[in-house]
C-alpha cells in the first residue's frame, strides 16, 4: 500500500474505500457530530456496519495512543525519529507538530 494515499484520500492508490475511510476518521476526531453521523452512515453503505464498528475502533485506539502521547509529552526518541523520518516526510506529519507548537526540547 503507498502511504501517500493518506493525503489524498486513497485515490487512486489502491486502498478500497480510501476516501469513506479518511472521511469518517476525520470526523470522529472533528467537533461536528452531524458530520460525523452522515459520514458513518456513507461507511456502512460503503463497506458494511460490521467493517465501519472495525474502522471506528482501529481510529479510537490510534486517537487513545496519541492522546497519551501528548499529554505525556513522549517523544519518537533519536531511534524511532531515525527510522520513521522518510514516513514523517513523505506524510507532511513534522507540518503538525510545528502547527501545535511542539518543540524538540
Amino acid at each position: 500500500m503507498d502511504i501517500g494515499s493518506i493525503n489524498d484520500g486513497g485515490e487512486g492508490r489502491g486502498v478500497p474505500h480510501g476516501a469513506a475511510l479518511i472521511a469518517f476518521a476525520e470526523a470522529m476526531v472533528g467537533a461536528d457530530e452531524t458530520a460525523l453521523a452522515r459520514v458513518r452512515q456513507e461507511l456502512v453503505k460503503a463497506i458494511g456496519g460490521a467493517a465501519m464498528i472495525d474502522a471506528a475502533g482501529v481510529a479510537s485506539n490510534f486517537e487513545r495512543m496519541v492522546r497519551i502521547a501528548d499529554g505525556t509529552g513522549i517523544t519518537l526518541g533519536e531511534g524511532l525519529e531515525r527510522f520513521s523520518s522518510s514516513v514523517r516526510e513523505e506524510l507532511g506529519l513534522d507540518r503538525l507538530r510545528d502547527r501545535k507548537g511542539f518543540s524538540d526540547a
